[in-house]
């Protein structure tokens, strides 16, 4: 674990603050007219999700932690709990589901993931940046319809529901980018 100064947080870094690890999620450097510059940072604890504004300013030190990254197979769902295989060990290990949070559908059978470790204590997972899905229930496509920023709500597959362009009929194949759960492109 490294130290930093508090005006280097950036989104994305993993902290050690008040007794638990914390991610970075929106970073906001504030220069005020009067008084010394400092970095509103908005976190969310690793362990139980909870979310913090804190301000740091450039004396701070914090504690940045590197997280181990570890590619690792989707195998099935029991009770609430996941279980991925490492490809290279072939060693199991079960994640609370919660962890995934909304993006919990997307997760398919045999799929990939990178499962994020602090020593032995697996923290997130991060899927792929697209998932391939089905569209099962739309509005049938209007000629004529162009598909300058206009869009329409449809279902997919896993259950999951978002806005596609008007050109997306029933029973089309469809990336979704997972992070920002919206429509990316055909398949």
């Amino acid at each position: 674990m490294a130290k930093i100064n508090g005006n280097e947080i950036r989104p994305g870094f993993v902290l050690e603050h008040d007794g638990g690890l914390w991610a970075a999620v929106k970073v906001s450097h504030v220069k005020p007219g009067k008084g010394g510059a400092f970095a509103q940072v908005e976190m969310k604890n690793l362990r139980d999700g909870r979310k913090l504004n804190e301000r740091f300013r450039s004396e701070d030190k914090v504690e940045e932690v590197r997280l181990d990254n570890k590619e690792q197979q989707f195998l099935y769902e029991t009770d609430g709990r996941l279980v991925f295989m490492d490809a290279e060990t072939f060693e199991q290990i079960e994640i609370d589901a919660e962890l995934l949070g909304d993006r919990r559908p997307f997760l398919q059978d045999g799929m990939t993931a990178i499962v994020e470790y602090f020593g032995d204590e697996p923290l997130s997972v991060r899927l792929p940046q697209k998932v391939r899905c089905t569209v099962v229930e739309t509005e049938p496509v209007v000629k004529g319809q162009t598909a300058a920023n206009s869009y329409k709500p449809a279902v997919l597959d896993n259950g999951v529901r978002l806005m596609v362009p008007p050109f997306i009929s029933q029973d089309e194949e469809i990336w979704v980018h997972t992070e920002l759960m919206e429509y990316s492109e055909r398949v």
